[in-house]
């Protein structure tokens, strides 16, 4: 992330902000996007970067937000797609700026020529993206100084949480992203969350967990015997302790005979955005129940 030119100055809201006549380039996934003018009329395709928007201020300047973005409650869903982005419905809501994190089917280019600034900001691989795209997000938006002030909230928020936790040296978990046991390694974003902790992923040793995202057998699981498991499927699948304690085998996990099924809000565990640090904390939390007889 950076600020690349101002072409006309800055406003009051501090570190570069459009306002008005002032022009700002954000280096964005896509390139170099230049925003003429502080926009009002914003379109975010990504729940994300919506969760960002108003967290940083910026919310009364967005018109519609995608399919999927439910947070905040009042934010103006829509049925945009942002797996499926139609660019000529996009283009409805005249927007002066839309945000995406995919740039599916062409929508990048197509809303490009037709001139509205589009910034993608892809799924975050670190935690320093997550940072940086809230700062490309506070820059283009007008709210730069507000978006320097909620990274360094959820820093000092994340490094607490962290410090809470407890010593977590040989903790084992395995993270479900729905009920076909579908999960995640170390080498991902979320796997790098819980690595802040020191915990050992029970993914990295299976098949195909070069590609970041496994599905596990059943056996490989239950033989793994995870000291923790965390359900980031509670809303999309309806799972929780008491549905996964009746699966076959696993009444005898360690994770479920100690309390130590972790039920997430799906949302939060899945997205990049200013939630993130209640996905720590709720690591934390479980870090420090777990029995010291492990």
């Amino acid at each position: 992330m950076c600020v690349v030119s101002f072409a006309a100055g800055c406003s009051d809201e501090g570190g570069g902000s459009p306002g008005g006549g002032a022009a700002v380039t954000v280096q964005a996934a896509n390139g170099s996007v230049t925003i003429p003018e502080r926009p009002k009329r914003i379109v975010s395709l990504s729940p994300t970067h919506t969760e960002t928007l108003f967290a940083i201020g910026a919310g009364a300047q967005v018109v519609a937000v995608d399919e999927y973005s439910d947070h905040p409650a009042n934010a103006p869903k829509t049925k945009l797609s942002g797996f499926k982005p139609n660019a000529e419905a996009v283009v409805g809501y005249k927007p002066d700026l839309v945000v995406v994190s995919d740039d599916i089917d062409g929508i990048v280019q197509a809303l490009e020529k037709v001139k509205v600034p589009v910034l993608l900001e892809p799924s975050a691989t670190r935690l320093d993206e997550a940072y940086d795209e809230i700062m490309d997000l506070g820059i283009a938006t007008g709210h730069a100084e507000q978006a320097r002030k909620l990274t360094g909230e959820m820093r000092a928020k994340i490094q607490q949480a962290v410090g809470s936790g407890g010593e977590a040296k040989g903790l084992s978990y395995y993270h479900e992203l729905d009920d076909q046991l579908h999960t995640v390694t170390s080498k991902t974003f979320i796997g790098q969350v819980y690595g802040l902790f020191g915990l050992e992923n029970i993914a990295d040793g299976a098949e195909k967990a070069a590609g970041g995202y496994p599905k596990l057998s059943q056996e490989y699981l239950l033989k793994s015997d995870p000291d923790l498991v965390f359900l980031g499927d509670t809303k999309c699948c309806g799972q929780n302790a008491e549905a996964v304690a009746k699966r076959p085998g696993w009444k005898d996990l360690t994770a479920v005979k100690r309390g130590g099924v972790v039920e997430l809000d799906d949302a939060i565990a899945s997205r990049w955005g200013p939630r993130l640090p209640e996905f720590v904390q709720a690591i934390a939390d479980a870090v420090r129940k777990a029995p010291a007889d492990r």
